[in-house]
């Protein structure tokens, strides 16, 4: 794994959940945010040489990787993006930061958008990674969006459905999800997946995981609708980076979009599929060296 075997770990109780969190550096805070279905090592590629400017913190998301699954509830409150943002204030905070920057993807952007919302004053920059907001995604939900996100509608299903099947044959499951939303030719590293399919082959992570889909497809709805309705928006500078390869960059005017649910909005499209860290990791690592800089204090 090279310079990511470099990384330390520490495990955080937040109060409702243990958070696995592995960290390098010693430069201004950098909160790196993973996606589905993966963990933290989704960013071996891009945490290494950011670690040289930044101390960089990747937790594993509640539910996934080595973190604690806390129990699910009926209204899947559990699992909302409000409840993962707060293990993330809860992390940094054991950290000894009461600012930070942070980037996410996938889930982890969505987790990444919510702290901009519910923690203005603790979020200085943000970045979101191949995501357009979840309440547009749904609201403007047609036949291609059905078919490219099918994974939205079949892990909210209920009872235990979705769990069973996937259940079956995890490592598959996974492997085919990379294959499906990287470009075509993109290689992922075998030590890495096989960390993901370690951690996914636990009926809890497949449950959790379903969870924070479920959440996605209704608490988290509610509170995206309360904050369309009080005209919050994110503060802080946000970055957007997208695959000109992938779903995300064929169906939205993605700046447009994002103009529409923050204030300061800058970004473009990179040459890859879903997984910018994995298949872009040097622009990725450009892009965030540049953004996060530019929000370094003078000399």
């Amino acid at each position: 794994m090279g310079a990511w075997s470099q990384f330390e770990y520490r495990q955080i109780d937040t109060g409702e959940a243990v958070i696995h969190v592995a960290h390098a550096g010693s430069g201004r805070p950098l909160l790196l945010l993973h996606g589905y279905p993966e963990n933290q090592r989704m960013w071996h590629r891009v945490a290494p040489a950011l670690a040289r400017d930044f101390h960089v913190i990747c937790p594993d998301l509640r539910g996934y990787g080595d973190s604690s699954k806390p129990d699910s509830d009926p209204a899947h409150i559990t699992y909302s993006k409000r409840r993962m943002a707060a293990d993330m204030v809860a992390v940094m905070r054991a950290f000894g930061y009461a600012r930070f920057g942070v980037a996410g993807h996938d889930r982890g952007a969505r987790v990444t958008h919510r702290l901009c919302l519910d923690f203005p004053d603790l979020v200085e920059r943000a970045s979101v990674m191949d995501i357009a907001p979840t309440l547009h995604m749904f609201e403007h939900t047609d036949q291609a969006f059905a078919t490219g996100y099918y994974h939205w509608f079949f892990l909210i299903q209920p009872d235990g459905l979705p769990e069973h099947m996937i259940g079956q044959d995890p490592g598959y499951y996974l492997r085919e999800k990379l294959r499906r939303w990287s470009a075509p030719g993109a290689e992922f590293d075998p030590e890495t997946v096989a960390d993901y399919v370690r951690c996914f082959s636990q009926f809890e992570t497949i449950h959790a995981s379903c969870e924070d889909y479920r959440a996605a497809a209704t608490i988290d709805l509610v509170h995206d609708r309360e904050d369309r309705k009080a005209g919050r928006q994110i503060r802080c500078p946000l970055q957007v980076l997208w695959g000109s390869k992938g779903f995300v960059n064929r169906t939205y005017d993605v700046l447009s979009v994002w103009r529409g649910y923050a204030r300061s909005v800058q970004g473009r499209a990179l040459d890859c599929g879903h997984f910018l860290p994995e298949e872009a990791p040097d622009e990725v690592v450009a892009e965030l060296q540049r953004f996060f800089g530019e929000g370094a204090p003078a000399e």
